[in-house]
């Protein structure tokens, strides 16, 4: 007999529906595998045969084929189980279906040889596209079943053996939806403040401005000036993740099994990776791409210390998933496309010994060695970033001011209404901000007054920028004009703008 049960697989971060179809003819008991299944799946044969001898099922003397289609697909992981068993079941008669109930339901789970379900990855990524693919319900693991339950319309049924979910379609147990508690996005409360770097007033503006537009950022000072400290506060100061963005998040976590025990990503993720790191480990890759470090810290922040002492190709590959959002990783076999929304944020010495330009120590390097050293940042890569300040050290004076300094409770209240008044700009879309407009946007969004355009005109000219650097120089003063609550880009919103677009004039180095 032959019969039809249906599965999902996650390519990219994307789900695929697959149509496992399970086939018993005479002859001896064998069983065959097809539909281009990697080792993981083949080896499911072994484990769905044992399951269901040790819950009960007593196999007929029969040829088994399973077919896994579409067969261009290539069929990864263990998730396929539990439907390869149901479907065997079937055609084995040794349990009646409902035909329409089959058509509209996902079989995911892992199952172990006495019958028990167990979790899998990508869940989320597969019960959020699942509606599209004409399903409504999806039978699954209990573990997996708070992640699914995020997605609304869609009837999600935990199980945990084998023989409940064929209890289940016999109607001889109620189906029972799970229920997920309601997602909140408020702010969160961090342990980190702001309040506590002393001095650097200069650097924490630029921490709101980068937070407000979604600039990306550059830190440059000697050891000891507070580089990683702010960077490391700058997502106390961070609008909260909407309910969307919590999704696509949490979807490339649920795909790499770096979900959390909560279940969802309410927080924007900051991702610092070593510098040790390689280029696969950062923007993706492998065998079967799978993401990197860049998609991790989608709709957050990515924190790259010591800047210049990343591989350079490693660095170069970061231009792209700057400029477009999004990383394509191809293979002989696929290419697949990961996203990439997020905030950079780097700090490097501004030489070897770390002291060049420092007033308190002398720096010991040599020109040849500092141009080597900043060589390994090259002109298009910090093109793409959008602030460039040179941190000064810190003084004992700073350290005992009698002025409380900004926490980022104050710095968040502008952050605020500048989003605010992006969304209201863009109606609504949270994908879009200050940082992300293109030229289009730029030249309908970005007026400036004339005494501006003089101003700019003659920045252009002098820092020789590019239409890129132009651009950027743009989108900053218009979020500078944001947290100033101001329509129009003034001279003076322009001003501060090129103070963090000249670092390179600052060293000399560059």
């Amino acid at each position: 007999m032959h019969t039809k049960i249906y599965s999902a697989t996650v390519i990219g971060i994307h789900a695929h529906k697959i149509e496992i179809e399970v086939d018993l003819s005479f002859g001896m008991l064998q069983f065959f595998l097809v539909g281009l299944p990697d080792l993981a799946v083949k080896e499911s044969k072994q484990r769905v045969i044992t399951a269901l001898k040790n819950c009960g099922y007593t196999l007929p003397e029969r040829k088994i084929t399973v077919n896994l289609a579409p067969a261009h697909i290539k069929k990864e992981g263990c998730l396929f189980d539990v439907a390869i068993a149901l479907g065997i079941i079937y055609a084995a008669k040794l349990c009646d279906y409902d035909a329409d109930y089959l058509k509209e339901t996902f079989f995911i789970g892992e199952l172990a040889l006495d019958g028990r379900i167990k979790p899998v990855l990508g869940v989320l990524a597969i019960a959020f596209d699942a509606l599209k693919l004409g399903v409504k319900r999806i039978i699954l693991p209990v573990e997996n079943a708070p992640e699914a339950a995020l997605i609304e319309g869609l009837e999600i049924i935990p199980v945990a053996h084998l023989t409940e979910i064929v209890s289940i379609m016999r109607k001889e147990t109620l189906a029972i939806p799970f229920q997920i508690r309601k997602i909140t996005n408020a702010h969160a409360q961090h342990l980190l403040d702001l309040a506590q770097v002393k001095g650097q007033t200069q650097a924490k503006r630029v921490l709101q401005i980068a937070a407000a537009g979604r600039h990306n950022l550059l830190f440059v000072g000697s050891p000891g000036s507070g580089k990683t400290m702010l960077a490391q506060r700058l997502i106390t100061i961070m609008p909260p993740l909407s309910f969307n963005e919590m999704l696509e998040t949490s979807k490339i976590y649920s795909i790499c099994g770096k979900l959390p025990a909560e279940q969802l990503i309410t927080q924007r993720p900051c991702r610092s990776p070593h510098h040790t790191i390689s280029s696969p480990g950062l923007v993706g890759g492998g065998s079967t791409p799978q993401p990197g470090e860049i998609s991790l810290a989608h709709n957050g922040i990515l924190f790259l210390d010591e800047f210049t002492e990343f591989r350079r190709p490693t660095l170069e590959a970061l231009r792209q998933p700057l400029e477009e959002r999004k990383v394509t990783i191809s293979r002989a076999q696929q290419t697949l496309t990961f996203p990439s929304s997020f905030l950079l944020v780097a700090a490097l010495n501004p030489c070897p010994c770390g002291y060049y330009g420092d007033t308190r120590k002398e720096c010991s390097c040599t020109k040849q060695q500092i141009y080597s050293y900043m060589q390994k940042l090259s002109g298009p890569l910090l093109d793409r970033i959008d602030l460039q300040v040179y941190l000064p050290h810190v003084t004992y004076d700073d350290t005992q001011q009698a002025a409380p300094s900004l926490s980022s409770a104050e710095l968040f209240k502008k952050v605020e209404c500048a989003r605010q008044r992006q969304l209201k700009r863009f109606n609504n879309n949270e994908a879009l901000c200050n940082g992300y407009m293109t030229p289009e946007m730029i030249e309908e969004h970005c007026k400036v007054t004339a005494a501006s355009q003089e101003l700019i005109k003659k920045a252009f000219e002098t820092l020789h920028l590019s239409m890129r650097g132009y651009h950027k120089l743009l989108k900053i003063s218009r979020t500078i004009a944001d947290l100033e609550d101001s329509d129009e880009i003034l001279p003076k919103h322009v001003q501060e703008a090129l103070m963090y677009r000249s670092i390179d004039k600052s060293l000399n180095v560059l």
